[in-house]
C-alpha cells in the first residue's frame, strides 16, 4: 500500500476550497430558472450580428442588477459592452459571452426540421446559451469575491457578431483586454472537452463587380455583365485551390447576381472566406484572391472593388490553463439525460446521417488532448492579447454539427439548458481558483509569451476598418 502525506497547509485549505466551490455552485443552481429565461429570450429573438440590441440589453440588465458597472457601445459597436465588478487590487479575470444568431436557421425546439413562422434566423451555434452561462458565472464569481473577502476584478465581455463580424477583434484592437490577467470562454457543442486547441485564422471580404446594363436579347453588345465578373472570379479562385497550401480553405457565396435574366446585371457581389492555421499565409492568399478579382474584372470589361468584412487570428493555446479547466470540467461532470431527453435525442440521431453516434458522449468527459479545428473564431485575437482558455459542453445531441437545425432545436430545450448550467459552473470554478493561485496565472503568462514568435506585434487581419455594422444586410 502506498501512503501519500498531505502537507498540513493543504489540509487546512481543503475545507475552504470546498466552501468556495459551494458559493459559486449554489448561486448558479439557484439561478437556474433565471438563466433559462435569459437564454430562451435570446433564443426567441435570434438577432443577427451587430443587430442584437435586445439580446445585448437583456444581458446588460441582468449584470447591472447584480451590481456590475456597465459600459455599453464599446469598440464602435452599439451591442458590444463590458460589465465589471471589483473588490480591489488583484487578478482581473475576463469572461466572454456571445449572443448573435445565424441567418437561415428558423427552427422550433422539436426533433424534426420545422421552421417558425415569420422567422428566418436561429441560434445554430448556441450563442444564446453562451451569453447566459457566462453571465451566470460572472455573477457567481462576484458573490464569491464578496463572501471570501478576496480582492480582484471579474469582467464580463458582451461580444457581438462572432459569426462573421469579428466583434472581439475590435475590442482587442481598442485595448479592452490590456489589464486582464486571464480570459475565459466556452462554446456549445455535442461533447464535453477542454482540449489544448488551435484553429484556423481567416479573412473575409465582399467583392463587388460593376458593369453596364443592357437588354440581354435586343442589345447584349452594349452590356458588360457584373455577374460575368463574379463567375470569372469564382472559376479562377477554384483553380487557386490546386495551388494553395494543403491546410488552407477558401469558400464563397454569391450574395447578389442580378434581378432578371433579360437584363444584363450592372452589379453583382460574392462573399469570400480564406483560412489557414498561419495568419501570414491567410494574408498572402487573400492578396492572391484580390488579384484574381482584378483579373476577372479586366477580362469581363467590368470594375471591381472589395470590402474586408472580418478577420480572426488562430487560437493561441495555453496548456497551463487548459489543464485547470479540464480538472474543473471533470469535477462538474457531463450531461445526464432524462427519459424524455433520451427520446428526443433518439429522434434526432437518424437525421444526422451518421452511424457513429453514441448518446453516452453527453455524459462523458473527453480526455485532455491537443487538436486543431478547421473553423475560426474571433476568440483567437483575444488569445494573442492575454492568456486564454476555453471548453465545450454537450448542449446538443452527440454527433450534431454546429450550424445545423438540430443544434437550434436542442439549444432551445432542456438538453441545451443542462449544458449551459455545466458551462457556468466550470467557468466559475476555474475563475475562483485563479484568484487563489497566482502561481497558475504566472505560469500561464510565461507560457503565453513563450508561444509567441520572437518580435511578435499584433496586427488585426481586418486592418483598421470600423465594425461592419451592416454586414448582414
Amino acid at each position: 500500500m502506498r501512503v501519500f502525506l498531505v502537507p498540513m497547509a493543504a489540509m487546512l485549505a481543503m475545507p475552504a476550497m470546498a466552501a468556495d466551490a459551494d458559493v459559486v455552485l449554489d448561486r448558479i443552481e439557484a439561478d437556474r430558472d433565471i438563466n433559462i429565461n435569459v437564454a430562451q429570450s435570446i433564443w426567441n429573438l435570434a438577432e443577427l450580428g451587430y443587430r442584437e440590441t435586445e439580446s445585448s440589453g437583456i444581458l446588460q440588465r441582468r449584470l447591472k442588477d447584480e451590481g456590475f458597472a456597465i459600459v455599453a457601445g464599446v469598440a464602435g459597436a452599439p451591442t458590444a459592452f463590458t460589465a465589471t465588478f471589483t473588490t480591489g487590487d488583484g487578478p482581473v479575470i475576463g469572461i466572454m459571452g456571445e449572443f448573435d444568431a445565424l441567418p437561415g436557421f428558423s427552427q422550433a425546439a422539436v426533433a424534426r426540421k420545422q421552421g417558425i413562422a415569420g422567422a428566418d434566423a436561429g441560434h445554430a451555434c448556441g450563442h444564446h446559451l453562451f451569453g447566459a452561462a457566462s453571465a451566470s458565472a460572472a455573477i457567481a464569481v462576484k458573490d464569491w469575491l464578496e463572501a471570501s473577502g478576496t480582492t480582484g476584478t471579474v469582467r464580463f465581455y458582451g461580444t457581438p457578431a462572432e459569426e462573421g463580424g469579428a466583434g472581439k477583434v475590435y475590442m482587442v484592437r481598442d485595448g479592452l483586454f490590456e489589464d486582464v490577467d486571464v480570459a475565459l470562454h466556452w462554446h456549445p457543442g455535442s461533447n464535453n472537452s477542454a482540449d489544448i486547441a488551435t484553429s484556423n485564422s481567416n479573412k473575409s471580404a465582399k467583392f463587388r463587380f460593376r458593369g453596364t446594363s443592357a437588354h440581354a436579347a435586343a442589345s447584349p453588345e452594349y452590356g458588360r455583365s457584373a455577374l460575368d465578373g463574379v463567375e470569372a472570379m469564382n472559376v479562377m479562385a477554384n483553380m487557386m485551390h490546386e495551388h494553395m497550401p494543403q491546410e488552407s480553405r477558401m469558400h464563397y457565396v454569391i450574395t447578389h447576381g442580378g434581378r432578371a435574366p433579360n437584363v444584363v446585371p450592372d452589379f453583382a457581389e460574392s462573399f469570400y472566406y480564406v483560412r489557414n492555421p498561419d495568419a501570414e499565409v491567410v494574408r498572402e492568399t487573400f492578396e492572391r484572391l484580390v488579384r484574381v478579382a482584378e483579373g476577372a474584372a479586366m477580362g469581363t470589361g467590368t470594375k471591381v472593388d472589395y470590402e474586408v468584412i472580418h478577420g480572426a487570428m488562430p487560437l493561441l493555446p495555453n496548456e497551463t490553463l487548459q489543464q485547470l479547466v479540464h480538472g474543473k470540467m471533470t469535477e462538474v461532470g457531463g450531461v445526464e439525460y432524462t427519459a424524455e431527453e433520451t427520446a428526443f435525442a433518439k429522434d434526432i440521431v437518424p437525421t444526422l446521417g451518421r452511424k457513429d453516434v453514441d448518446l453516452s458522449d453527453a455524459v462523458t468527459i473527453d480526455p485532455l488532448s491537443q487538436n486543431h479545428g478547421a473553423g475560426s473564431t474571433d476568440v483567437g485575437d483575444v488569445s494573442w492579447a492575454v492568456p486564454t482558455a476555453g471548453f465545450r459542453t454537450a448542449t446538443w445531441v452527440p454527433g450534431t454539427p454546429a450550424h445545423s437545425w438540430q443544434a437550434v432545436a436542442a439549444g432551445g430545450m432542456s438538453i441545451g439548458w443542462k449544458g449551459m448550467q455545466n458551462a457556468a459552473k466550470i467557468l466559475a470554478l476555474t475563475a475562483i481558483e485563479l484568484y487563489q493561485r497566482p502561481d497558475v496565472i504566472a505560469a500561464a503568462k510565461a507560457e503565453f509569451i513563450s508561444r509567441q514568435p520572437e518580435g511578435y506585434e499584433y496586427r488585426a487581419l481586418l486592418g483598421d476598418r470600423d465594425p461592419p455594422l451592416d454586414y448582414r444586410d
